[in-house]
């Protein structure tokens, strides 16, 4: 996450002082007790890139992550690209998480595994690469480091040293992730995969909030609720599986036809709240629209059984002078007039 370089030379004493720098930085981080800083742990790891980096001597480091839930890796790269995705199991960094070790390649356009869009884009050329994964106090790996074109010994890492000098980064890097994941996994809830209410709390002040009071631009933000109708009779009838089942499958639905910048959150037994930034009433509710057509369309296939369900919506734009659950509460009465007026309908005002 890295786009600072070192030195061809660095002397021990210089060394020492760069590592002592970049720690005393990550004690300062880490020891904010802001609630925001508490969850963004951002500069915490890019102070800890730069520590691999430092540490092994490297032109560009970067960190990657591997999201489990959406079974990809994924890192802000080292070249100034942006975000960059891949798949598990793909890359270096994907072999050297499957393989469980580290890896070094002196020739990389050479190597199999290497994956040189990157470079092709860029102009960058990768002469040497270093993986080394990153576990959690459980031993189960959770993220890499990828170190890229060692500036001394010949530009040539050294498996045996050179994982040695990072093992102390990965060491503060594992226990920093393993906390991050912690924090990840209590937004998250475990039946569907979407945010849960908390997850929902922790966007609205972070991201949503943010949005809705730009003082440079007005931009109009949105939510709607909804639920399975006739949810219980699918437990009495088939069961809590398929009422599982079904939960999953139309949080699928509502997450595969939401935008990438949408909020989607499980509120609640077969409630779900979507938020949608940049997105006024009207549209919110055309969204809604969409999602009650696809779910109404559609069959959860369980065990041997095909299962069909509808869902109502209640529709808002959030007014930033109410608290957001005063917004909710709107929006919740609206979904309440859907179920009155008929159910599997959208209601907006």
């Amino acid at each position: 996450m890295s786009d600072i370089n070192t030195s061809l030379s660095v002397s021990s004493e210089e060394l020492l002082d760069r590592i002592f720098g970049i720690t005393q930085d990550l004690y300062s981080e880490m020891s904010k007790s802001d609630s925001d800083a508490a969850n963004d742990h951002t500069k915490i790891f890019k102070l800890l890139t730069d520590l691999g980096r430092t540490l092994v001597n490297a032109d560009r480091a970067s960190f990657w992550k591997w999201d489990k839930r959406k079974h990809e890796i994924w890192t802000t790269a080292a070249v100034g690209t942006g975000r960059i995705t891949i798949p598990e199991g793909t890359g270096l960094v994907g072999k050297a998480l499957l393989e469980r070790h580290a890896i070094v390649t002196n020739d990389p356009y050479n190597h199999p595994d290497f994956n040189s869009s990157v470079d092709k884009s860029t102009g960058y050329v990768t002469k040497s690469i270093l993986v080394m994964p990153v576990s959690n106090c459980k031993g189960e790996f959770i993220g890499a480091y990828q170190a890229i074109n060692k500036l001394d010994n010949d530009g040539k890492f050294d498996l045996e040293e050179d994982t040695r000098r990072l093992s102390l980064a990965a060491f503060i890097c594992g226990i920093t992730l393993e906390s991050e994941s912690f924090l990840d996994d209590s937004m998250h809830d475990r039946l569907t995969g979407v945010k849960n209410r908390m997850g929902f709390y922790n966007d609205y002040k972070n991201k949503f909030s943010k949005i809705l009071n730009d003082e440079n631009e007005i931009h109009p933000v949105s939510l709607f609720i909804c639920d399975i109708d006739f949810f219980k009779k699918v437990n009495d009838t088939y069961g809590h599986n398929a009422g599982d089942a079904m939960l999953k499958h139309v949080s699928g639905l509502i997450s595969g036809n939401s935008r990438i910048c949408d909020g989607v959150y499980r509120w609640g037994g077969e409630e779900f709240i979507v938020i949608l930034p940049d997105t006024g009433l009207v549209a919110a509710a055309e969204m809604a629209e969409r999602v009650r057509s696809v779910v109404e369309e559609s069959v959860c296939e369980f065990e041997d059984l095909k299962i069909k369900a509808t869902m109502s919506f209640g529709v808002t734009q959030i007014d930033k002078t109410l608290s957001i659950e005063d917004n909710v509460k709107v929006a919740d009465e609206r979904l309440y007039r859907a179920k009155e007026g008929g159910r599997n309908r959208v209601i907006m005002d």
